[in-house]
């Protein structure tokens, strides 16, 4: 341990001290004025809170002073802190009215609710093509230059009618099988 950290202990120590003795004084007062009887006008607990009170202001006094602006709003751990009431909570949310009992209402039934379980999905609708695909068949000696150039019009689009027909083609690109029904873009 160094020296600085013996000082720092030592008066530690000394501020611990200081503020116990403060705290047996101040019951010691509360006990005194129980013992001589406390008039009518004051309870035991008022003067407890008085001789707290006063214990309070004493170790505030006697504390080194404090570096810094003060915080603004107090800590969750600080008196103050508790002090302050809480902010109200939102009202709960309005639970839904049951279905009307009306023979012909209808009821829409809620994602939790077995009812809702019970209904199947709704089919999804396939979107329906515009306009039918134009596809072409593979002859022998075909590749896929050729056929870009004299279907599409432009040799250099045959990676995209190799794109396009990867699954048919297969992984080499340089071997299209004779008879394969390519599909063509537009």
């Amino acid at each position: 341990m160094g020296l600085f950290d013996f000082l720092k202990s030592d008066k530690k120590k000394a501020h611990e001290n200081a503020e116990n003795a403060e705290k047996a004084q101040a019951q010691a007062q509360v006990q005194q004025q129980a013992d001589k009887g406390a008039g009518p006008s004051r309870s035991a607990a008022a003067d407890a809170a008085s001789a707290t009170r006063a214990a309070a202001e004493r170790m505030a006094a006697a504390a080194p002073p404090r570096r810094g602006p003060a915080p603004a709003t107090p800590t969750p751990g600080s008196a103050a802190h508790k002090a302050v009431p809480a902010p109200p909570r939102p009202a709960a949310m309005p639970k839904a009215a049951p279905p009307s009992a009306s023979p012909g209402a209808a009821y829409t039934p809620t994602p939790h609710s077995a009812a809702h379980k019970a209904v199947p999905a709704a089919p999804v609708a396939r979107p329906q093509p515009t306009a039918k695909n134009r596809t072409y068949t593979v002859r022998q000696g075909d590749t896929l230059a050729a056929i870009a150039a004299r279907e599409l019009g432009n040799e250099a689009r045959w990676r995209e009618l190799y794109a396009m027909n990867r699954g048919v083609i297969g992984a080499n690109p340089d071997l299209v099988p004779p008879g394969a029904v390519l599909t063509l873009p537009t």
